[in-house]
């Protein structure tokens, strides 16, 4: 589990970091042809019109230079374009947000571009037209192989389309290529997790991410669960799906990195360290959020309204924070525990010390030398160890 190459252990108790220059971006790409049946995410089902979505990430960018707060260097190490469906808006959706984000910009020979696809939407026009951009890293939403699971999720691909879209973006020459699985499904799907693994491992994927099902109030699988016409999975299901992930990947080659990420050696996602490492990033279009120390915030969820703030004079905000030393605290608490970098037990009182020894007596941790990592086992409760070690703190 340990990564002899990975940063140093988070230091709980350091006095927050000055704000630095801002080298990574995501963008948010909101349209999709269709709402999948647990989508929580700022997504609009609607016609992907690419002009009128660089345009108003071109305003906003505009506004965030003139207020002066969240403004990019003159070099990004990393370039993420989320959704929603990016591949919906086509081959030339990469080469027009080039000047939109500024091509200097863009010129870092290191240059993690990510953009996601889903994989009926993902055709060797638009891997050509987005590897001539520069794009040279793809995350293909695969989720399961199984059709009746496809099905129930609402998705348009199905496990024939997900081995085409790899194949595609092999062929147009990505040599970098993550892809989603999802765990934790209602048992009457009957869906195989095991050959699931199987078969995504069988595309020899650099990087793969996997998902716990989650239902959440707003969504149509949300409203199916509060009103009893759905069950998730129990928690024992739960568990064991995640383990059996965590065994099979390794016994693969792939580095759990993560709670959710597992790479070859050399493929981590280096956007997404930025999250967890505290460094700021920039997020433009709807629902997208930002971080440089103190400030957090957030655009304005929806696409419409989102696409009409950004004609006015500011950002189109839904709001912010400011983060004070225990909100910081409490996050490099989180951070830490998410990820192989573990926390560091220097300075840290006996009384956490004291709990991190319960928890590797209990299989959650491991302790080595002054360093505290969770087990995977760890990581299926790591919100409550995280609000237990901050009451540590606290007293």
């Amino acid at each position: 589990m340990r990564n002899p190459s990975a940063p140093h252990a988070v230091r709980v108790l350091d006095p927050p970091a000055k704000p630095g220059a801002i080298r990574s971006v995501y963008v948010h790409a909101p349209f999709c042809a269709r709402r999948c049946f647990y989508c929580d995410f700022a997504v609009s089902v609607a016609s992907a019109d690419c002009d009128v979505w660089l345009g108003a990430l071109t305003a906003e960018i505009r506004s965030l230079e003139r207020e002066g707060m969240f403004v990019l260097d003159d070099t990004l190490d990393t370039l993420y374009i989320g959704g929603g469906t990016p591949s919906l808006l086509g081959a030339q959706a990469m080469e027009g947000l080039l000047p939109v984000i500024g091509e200097e910009r863009l010129r870092n020979s290191d240059l993690e571009w990510t953009a996601e696809a889903n994989p009926e939407s993902f055709t060797q026009e638009v891997a050509n037209g987005w590897r001539s951009a520069g794009v040279n890293r793809i995350s293909l939403g695969i989720q399961s192989f199984h059709a009746p699971t496809l099905q129930w999720m609402g998705r348009l691909h199905g496990a024939d389309g997900a081995r085409s879209a790899v194949r595609v973006a092999r062929e147009e020459g990505f040599s970098n290529l993550s892809v989603d699985l999802i765990f934790g499904l209602p048992a009457h799907l009957e869906r195989d997790w095991a050959s699931d693994l199987d078969e995504a491992l069988a595309l020899e994927p650099d990087h793969v991410s996997l998902y716990g099902l989650t239902a959440e109030s707003a969504t149509p699988l949300g409203r199916a669960v509060a009103e009893g016409r759905e069950n998730l999975s129990d928690g024992e299901q739960y568990e064991e799906e995640y383990l059996l992930a965590v065994d099979r990947l390794a016994e693969a080659g792939y580095e759990a990195y993560e709670v959710s990420n597992f790479a070859r050696p050399g493929f981590t996602s280096r956007h997404n360290s930025v999250y967890w490492s505290g460094e700021p990033y920039l997020g433009l279009g709807n629902g997208a959020h930002s971080y440089r120390h103190p400030v957090r915030r957030w655009n304005t969820r929806e696409w419409d309204a989102y696409r009409v703030g950004t004609e006015g004079p500011g950002p189109p905000l839904e709001d912010e924070e400011k983060l004070d030393v225990g909100k910081v605290r409490l996050e490099r608490i989180w951070l830490g525990l998410r990820t192989t970098r573990g926390i560091s037990l220097q300075d840290l009182p006996s009384s956490a010390r004291n709990r991190a020894a319960r928890w590797e007596k209990s299989s959650l941790a491991v302790a080595e030398g002054n360093v505290l990592r969770l087990t995977p086992r760890g990581w299926l409760v790591m919100d409550r160890l995280t609000v237990e070690l901050e009451g540590d703190l606290e007293g």
